[in-house]
């Protein structure tokens, strides 16, 4: 009898409680029309974004941090030079971990482009851009133009009775061996920059360009992975010269290295029109063209002034810093972009194997 009532008692409870699962539960207000409406959901990848991040670190997370408060979309980074950048993206081709990449000369641009690494976007922004400075089918559009240069420790060129050097003859004096150093062409475009400056200047015979770096390597203390490690090494004393952007020893002048000062060669110089393009096969392409409409714009470009990378803006409408060294005041080689590309991969390879481990005279 008891049994009975018990489970008649149980089946009640149970079937209570699957009654209050299922019934409405009244709102605590009444819903508006839109909230009654479905929302579509976000297009899949649009709400990240992933840049391989090519010039200083600092200018890195500064965009990165701006790009994510202005848009909304989760940003991160990672910092290569750009030889680095162009094997990462070669070596994820199949698979990209990157959407979209900002920063380092045209030379790799190019060679992204001829193997298939970035994909064509023509932004609305890159209309203002002089079309001497953007791939015309969009590539890569250019973000930044800056000199190539020496930056010199003048109190230890004055300790080896050496004035500021104002030729590329000057780097192969005897008294600066041990004193000098760059990066290596291989993963730094600043150092392949200073190599094809050294072509052209030599009508395009890339073996007198040999030559030279053969000579200038009894000099080199130290071949560099980025292109601009060597400037901290000669604000510090601990050699009397660095191959690198001018704008690079700017920077480190105003962080306080004052005994710096940068210099061009007057047979001629290179430069560098730092690119931004899209990777290939972008997972979230659609956050990845927002990046470049982004970075095309005066706005963000004179973002790189407040970390005090002094390059000079492609967008006409941004604020020249006053630091930035104007292209017209130097005297500069015709540095062909293209060409420099398909010689690259010969060039480095040649380089690392003749150059950096030749014992010096």
């Amino acid at each position: 009898m008891y049994r009975r009532i018990w489970v008649l008692v149980l089946c009640v409870t149970i079937l209570s409680i699957l009654a209050a699962c299922t019934a409405p539960v009244p709102p605590t207000t009444a819903p508006t029309q839109a909230a009654a409406q479905p929302t579509a959901a976000p297009a899949a990848g649009s709400g990240k974004l992933t840049v391989l991040c090519t010039p200083q670190e600092d200018w890195c997370v500064a965009l990165t941090k701006a790009f994510q408060a202005e848009t909304g979309i989760e940003t991160n980074y990672v910092r290569l030079s750009s030889g680095e950048a162009v094997a990462r993206l070669r070596a994820g081709k199949d698979n990209p971990e990157f959407d979209v990449w900002f920063g380092g000369p045209m030379d790799g641009y190019e060679v992204a482009k001829a193997e298939g690494l970035v994909e064509p976007y023509v932004s609305p922004n890159a209309a203002v851009i002089k079309d001497s400075i953007k791939d015309k089918d969009g590539y890569w559009t250019g973000i930044y133009v800056g000199a190539f240069g020496f930056c010199s420790n003048k109190d230890v060129l004055a300790s080896l009775g050496l004035d500021v050097p104002n030729s590329w003859d000057d780097l192969l004096d005897p008294k600066l061996k041990g004193q000098i150093a760059m990066a290596h062409p291989a993963t730094s475009g600043t150092a392949f920059t200073a190599f094809w400056t050294v072509v052209t200047l030599n009508g395009g015979d890339i073996d007198k360009a040999f030559e030279y770096f053969k000579k200038l390597n009894n000099n080199i203390l130290q071949y560099t992975k980025t292109g601009s490690a060597p400037g901290p090494m000669a604000g510090r004393g601990e050699i009397a010269i660095a191959l690198i952007f001018s704008h690079d020893c700017v920077k480190f002048q105003k962080e306080g290295m004052t005994s710096l000062v940068t210099s061009f060669p007057a047979e001629g110089t290179g430069y560098e029109v730092g690119g931004v393009g899209i990777v290939k096969g972008a997972k979230n392409i659609d956050a990845a063209k927002k990046w470049v409409d982004w970075v095309l714009t005066a706005k963000v470009q004179e973002i790189a002034a407040t970390v005090k990378s002094f390059q000079l803006p492609t967008n006409p409408d941004a604020a020249v810093p006053p630091e930035a060294v104007k292209l017209d005041t130097l005297k500069l080689v015709n540095y062909d972009f293209v060409a420099s590309a398909a010689a690259k991969k010969g060039i480095t390879e040649r380089f690392d194997a003749e150059i950096a481990p030749a014992p010096k005279e």
